[in-house]
């Protein structure tokens, strides 16, 4: 018969695994840091005078939703996406929706969704229903309360495209950052 005995000193033992427990905090922590100051410098609005970001059918409500969640981390930033002209009663002349179709049950219903967009130059070239491409920038306006509107820099008719509809925000979807990718 063998018999092993372990003695085990349970002050050394301590030292060990909190000395190991602090460095994995070390290394959380930096990654952490790291990870937050490279957010942060996406937020100031002076990053984004330049670039311009692309809207698509697959992101577009998740965008959208960001948008109207955090307007204010989005003030300034460019962007390129396409819709249909969608205007209502109260409107003024420069203003419309540029809109998609979301489909928000099986046997696609549908609901308009968009940005509210600010022309000032030539409306009177496009009409409802018009599709259109836009550059443009999110500014802060009001229509029964505050909400983002696109100034918009070019706009140009377009064909209608494959890809009209979109889908409600994917649940999944978590921003990383506040570029609209």
């Amino acid at each position: 018969m063998f018999i092993l005995n372990f003695k085990v000193n349970g002050n050394k033992f301590a030292k060990t695994f909190l000395g190991i427990l602090l460095i994995v905090i070390l290394v959380a922590t930096v990654f952490i840091s790291i990870k937050l100051l490279t957010a942060s410098s996406f937020k100031t609005n002076d990053n984004y005078s330049n670039n311009v970001n692309e809207i698509s059918p697959k992101n577009y409500t998740n965008i959208l939703k960001s948008v109207h969640d955090d307007l204010d981390t989005y003030i300034g930033q460019n962007i390129k996406f396409s819709g249909y002209v969608y205007r209502l009663f109260d409107f003024t002349e420069s203003q419309f929706v540029l809109a998609r179709d979301m489909i928000i049950s099986y046997d696609f219903q549908t609901v308009v969704v968009g940005f509210l967009c600010e022309n000032r130059n030539n409306m009177n070239e496009f009409t409802d229903n018009d599709w259109v491409e836009i550059e443009g920038t999110i500014t802060k306006g009001y229509y029964h309360g505050e909400i983002p509107v696109i100034e918009i820099k070019s706009m140009k008719k377009i064909e209608k495209p494959s890809e009209e509809y979109v889908y409600p925000p994917d649940d999944s979807y978590v921003q990383t950052s506040t570029t609209l990718e």
